[in-house]
């Protein structure tokens, strides 16, 4: 406990995120990252990415870049790692194999672990007879007294070995920050591989050193590596390091309240949010409360607010309900937030990756999605006409309120860019209105918007011309359904004056031909 408490005297408070580059950023991992971030900076102290990829097989440079782009979208910013380097590197586990092989050296030079060469078929037997007998499986220490110079001739003749560390058998405590006293008995670990040679570190180990090595403060991470703890302490101990403070966040379950699975989203990338079309802030609020509770009713949370607002007492221990109802909710906030401009610059990559409209201009060969700014003119696919990027602000613009996620646009807002509309002429019909009652009304339309000056057409004189039409009517839905209907083909779309004004009386007017003819 003096080493415990020595430790965090020196004052720096130090986290890391530390994710195996064997897949890609998920949201757990993400979680994990927001509330090392959040407390680093409440402490103004240090938060370290390191990337465990001693896996050799199964690490690859493509997830790295995922794990990397993905913290970066988030804006969870680090003070050291593996692409800005620090004081404390490298920051990858794979260039650090040299500093695990000197305290792999020092535990089997003080007797704290030895070569085992035991063959997987006589580990099996072991545990077979264990299972026979009612107890839990765990090695039997066949190696740990072979002396010095049998191990020596095993090492000669090139026998296979492991390395392993002697488990002391004794109560092991240590106080969660979250869910308080935590106690294991070593007793029933057996003694535990720690590397499969001398120059390949098993997780337990590895991560042991790292923390040490990078003087991390404090391990906030997710409750599966509550079992991982007992033994990284007896490393600890057993190689005289400090002991850093943890945090064990609760699970993340799925709507069933079982634990999430990849349906529900569990091995989804971060990036694959973004792909989605939904914004960073929504996705950091929504992870925020995969685990801590404001204790009020107040939902939303920018991370700056996460930074004053989050604190340890207020985590919850038990699972996480992960429901996408709710990131789609916040979604939708945090676009209505946008600016008409800014969320036309979000949106357009969706509608060009829509096959929907084409940039004119020099854009970016490596990733024709990300637009300069300085483009404003585009082409509409279908049609060969030009369209302003101001005119595509007016278009996006009428579906802010109604957007959960940016992906929506191109599906939302297709008949803008269409040349022929195609839709059921039933659709047309209001209420129970036959089709010569509805061609008399389109026929009515046209000819009440011919007579409107093209340096008039405006939504607030189209809606005070049509509104008065309607009124006569005594059930504006005559008026106004077919010729929503005709302007966007849509069962649900925005108002029929917002879109004709956008459109322009000339493809107003033939949308309006078409309609009549499609009845």
């Amino acid at each position: 406990m003096e080493k415990e408490f020595q430790f965090k005297k020196q004052g720096e408070v130090r986290v890391r995120i530390a994710p195996s580059p064997t897949g890609n950023l998920h949201i757990g991992t993400a979680r994990a990252a927001l509330f090392n971030y959040i407390f680093a900076k409440q402490n103004k102290g240090n938060f370290v990415l390191r990337i465990e990829d001693t896996d050799r097989e199964r690490s690859k440079k493509e997830f790295e870049n995922n794990i990397i782009e993905g913290l970066k979208w988030l804006g969870l910013e680090w003070n050291e790692g593996p692409d800005i380097n620090g004081d404390y590197g490298p920051y990858r586990q794979s260039e650090r194999i040299e500093i695990y092989s000197k305290y792999l050296e020092k535990l089997i030079s003080e007797e704290k672990a030895y070569y085992c060469f035991c063959s997987p078929e006589d580990l099996e037997e072991q545990r077979q007879y264990q299972f026979s007998n009612g107890e839990a499986p765990h090695y039997l220490g066949t190696c740990a007294n072979l002396s010095k110079k049998e191990t020596a001739k095993k090492l000669a003749d090139k026998k296979p070995f492991v390395i392993r560390f002697k488990v002391e058998p004794k109560k092991i405590k240590f106080n969660d920050l979250i869910r308080g006293d935590i106690e294991f008995d070593s007793a029933l670990m057996g003694d535990v591989v720690i590397a499969k040679n001398s120059k390949t570190p098993l997780y337990n180990f590895a991560v042991v050193v790292d923390d040490f090595e990078m003087r991390i403060s404090h391990v906030i991470r997710g409750e599966d590596h509550i079992s991982n703890t007992p033994l990284q302490i007896l490393l600890q101990e057993a190689l005289g390091f400090p002991r850093p403070s943890y945090a064990h966040l609760p699970l993340i379950l799925g709507p069933n309240r079982a634990k999430l699975s990849k349906r529900d989203g569990a091995t989804v990338s971060v990036l694959d949010y973004k792909e989605e079309g939904y914004l960073p802030e929504a996705l950091i609020n929504f992870v925020s409360f995969l685990g801590w509770n404001p204790g009020n009713d107040r939902e939303i949370y920018s991370l700056a607010s996460l930074v004053k607002e989050v604190s340890v007492e207020k985590f919850q221990k038990q699972g996480a309900i992960f429901d996408i109802k709710k990131l789609d909710f916040l979604n939708g906030f945090y676009i209505r937030q946008k600016s008409s401009e800014r969320l036309a610059e979000l949106c357009i990559p969706y509608l060009i990756k829509g096959d929907l409209i084409t940039p004119k201009g020099i854009i970016h060969e490596e990733n024709p999605e990300a637009l300069p700014r300085e483009i404003k003119n585009f082409e509409i696919m279908e049609t060969g006409e030009e369209i302003s990027k101001e005119q595509i602000e007016k278009i996006i613009s009428l579906e802010q309120e109604r957007m959960k996620k940016l992906s929506d646009i191109a599906e939302s807002t297709g008949y803008f860019f269409k040349d022929k509309l195609k839709y059921e002429k039933e659709l047309l019909k209001w209420k129970n209105a036959g089709s010569e009652e509805t061609k008399i009304i389109i026929d009515k339309l046209e000819k009440i918007l011919f007579e409107i000056k093209e340096g008039d057409w405006s939504k607030e004189n189209l809606t005070g011309i049509l509104m008065e039409e309607a009124n006569r009517e005594g059930d504006r839905g005559k008026i106004l359904w077919p010729l929503r209907v005709a302007l966007t083909g849509e069962k649900a779309s925005p108002g029929p004056f917002e879109v004709a004004e956008i459109l322009g009386k000339e493809k107003t007017l033939k949308r309006l031909k078409e309609a009549y003819g499609n009845i």
